[in-house]
């Protein structure tokens, strides 16, 4: 058993190394840090579909996600979508869902930009934001996320690598919404 005197010297070090992180860090990244997660931009709007309750519909021309309430009715959110060579249609489904995820850059995307890391942790420089679902097809992950970011002027663009981001106050909104195997198509 520790002695309190112990305790304290512990408690005191893991004070003072905080301290020395937070003071370390100059004003210019403390501008960086997402002071936002973004306006709101889901709605209530009129859709008509026959797709059940919970599936999510995705347009790449329009830059909206739609995820389908039944009676002619659906919340619209205002996304990013591909860019030019990145835009994709298919059938998925949700196979995973991350609160505050941590990234790995495809190895594709690796090849194309060598100066990415192999890894980015969890918080407010890592591109996936608040929360992240994961795409899959066929028991296997596509990739491609539909996930939050910590840039919200992105959203409404054709930004991506071929994922769907919204704004971490959407993204936070939707997620809490969304089960694993909810259905997802994207057009």
């Amino acid at each position: 058993m520790k002695s309190y005197t112990q305790l304290n010297r512990r408690q005191l070090a893991l004070g003072a190394a905080s301290f020395l992180l937070i003071a370390g860090r100059t004003k210019a990244e403390d501008a960086r840090v997402p002071r936002s997660h973004g306006k709101r931009t889901m709605k209530i709007v009129s859709y008509t579909s026959n797709e059940a309750p919970g599936t999510i519909i995705i347009s790449n021309s329009k830059r909206t996600l739609h995820r389908v309430l039944g009676g002619g009715k659906a919340e619209r959110y205002s996304i990013s979508v591909g860019r030019d060579g990145f835009i994709w249609t298919g059938t998925t489904y949700v196979g995973g869902k991350k609160e505050w995820p941590g990234w790995r850059p495809p190895s594709d995307m690796r090849r194309r930009s060598p100066s990415l890391p192999e890894y980015v942790p969890p918080g407010p420089y890592n591109p996936l934001g608040a929360r992240a679902l994961y795409l899959y097809r066929g028991g296997r992950d596509t990739l491609y996320r539909i996930h939050g970011t910590n840039s919200a002027d992105t959203i409404g663009g054709y930004e991506t690598s071929g994922c769907f981001r919204l704004t971490n106050t959407d993204i936070l909104d939707l997620y809490k919404k969304v089960r694993s195997g909810t259905k997802v198509i994207v057009r």
